[in-house]
């Protein structure tokens, strides 16, 4: 007896998904009404297809043919809504205002959703931590969301709340100049609004770099640093043992607030005749050694007995900035007249009048050596005249 197949129609039908009925009705109203633009299915997901313009950074310079990924479901909600997105679609390329960035991008769907600003920010929060995850500790990442970015979220959506008929970008821009010109609450704020506006696909029209202005070194050149002798007399102020310790070593070796907590000071209790000591791992730029400058004041602040206070260091239930938090409040409880970073910035500025070079002062305060020449440019140059201008008068 011969082999018998099934016949094509059966194949199809096999093959159909629900959808496909009412999917071809709408198709034949757009083709009806001339909108120039076809519902396809694919798998379970549902797009629109037509003659488009050239998507942003295309070669291409006519419209062609085209497939918006819009990725709806295909079921009766889906078709539903694709078919309302196909007639605004069709309107936009009469009035030629499409616009790709309203399709494109992880937050498209977001948008033609009509989501509100905090949904639009939360998803970019998870948007941050996961393409973040492989190149930083996860307490530095905490640390840098909510140091560097919430507060400046948190602005923009009081500003959007208060002005809203202010569009997206006019309400960055005003987040923007909300902060103080020239300063380094201005650079972050520009640099989180920048990397959000990213994410959401909407171009600026103007580069938020525009509005930096000079912050950069002018800020420590004009700081009244604290002498090595007002630092030594202040140290007397402090009646707790812990926080004295932690207020000598920020002095001897310049570091940031929670570096202290972070350090391994074993070469310390061990009497090494060098006092260095190593800033962990597990802090905001990783592993460096310090070594103490000035090497004297390991006995003056007596470092070697190492006495820290008892502070919850677990970056499971913390982050390193509210670890810094701490001694920047304990600063202002024993009415210390200058901030710990005035302490840290005291150090580098001794490093450069004993002639270390920028090289090894910057990797031991942690940054970069572009950064570090930045910041204590004044000094950097001035210790470069002095230099220059001994060895000329030793050569005539």
């Amino acid at each position: 007896m011969p082999e018998t197949f099934p016949s094509a129609e059966i194949a199809t039908k096999a093959v159909q998904h629900a959808i496909d009925t009412p999917l071809a009705k709408v198709n034949q109203r757009f083709k009806a009404a001339k909108l120039g633009l076809k519902i396809e299915r694919r798998g379970d997901k549902l797009n629109l297809r037509g003659t488009l313009p050239p998507r942003p950074n295309s070669p291409r310079l006519r419209a062609y043919q085209q497939r918006i990924p819009l990725s709806l479901p295909a079921n009766k909600s889906g078709l539903k809504q694709i078919e309302k997105t196909a007639k605004v679609i069709a309107a936009q390329l009469i009035e030629n205002t499409f616009n790709w960035q309203d399709y494109l991008g992880p937050m498209a769907g977001l948008k033609r959703s009509g989501v509100n600003l905090a949904t639009q920010i939360a998803a970019f929060e998870v948007y941050f931590f996961q393409s973040r995850s492989g190149t930083a500790k996860p307490s530095s990442l905490r640390t840098t969301w909510g140091k560097a970015y919430v507060p400046y979220f948190n602005k923009l959506q009081a500003i959007a709340a208060q002005h809203p008929n202010y569009s997206l970008p006019e309400a960055i821009y005003a987040t923007v100049q909300s902060t103080t010109a020239n300063s380094r609450s201005r650079q972050i704020c520009c640099t989180a609004l920048d990397a959000l506006a990213a994410f959401l696909n909407i171009p600026l029209p103007i580069e938020l770099k525009a509005y930096w202005g000079n912050y950069g070194n002018s800020k420590t050149q004009l700081r009244a640093l604290p002498t090595d002798a007002e630092i030594l007399r202040t140290y007397e102020k402090i009646k707790n043992p812990a926080w004295q310790f932690v207020y000598g070593v920020m002095a001897t070796y310049g570091l940031r607030n929670h570096e202290v907590f972070f350090s391994d000071y074993s070469m310390l209790t061990n009497g090494d005749e060098e006092a260095a000591i190593e800033v962990l791992e597990s802090t905001k730029t990783g592993q460096h050694d310090v070594w103490p400058f000035h090497h004297e004041w390991v006995d003056a602040f007596n470092l070697r007995e190492v006495r820290l206070p008892k502070v919850n260091t677990d970056l499971n239930s913390t982050t390193l900035q509210l670890v810094g938090q701490l001694v920047s409040k304990q600063f202002k409880r024993y009415d210390i007249p200058f901030s710990p970073y005035d302490l840290r910035h005291a150090w580098a500025v001794r490093t450069i009048g004993v002639g270390l070079p920028d090289t090894v002062s910057a990797r031991m305060m942690g940054h970069s050596v572009a950064v570090h020449n930045r910041t204590y440019h004044r000094w950097i140059t001035r210790r470069d005249q002095r230099a220059a201008v001994k060895a000329a008068m030793a050569r005539g």
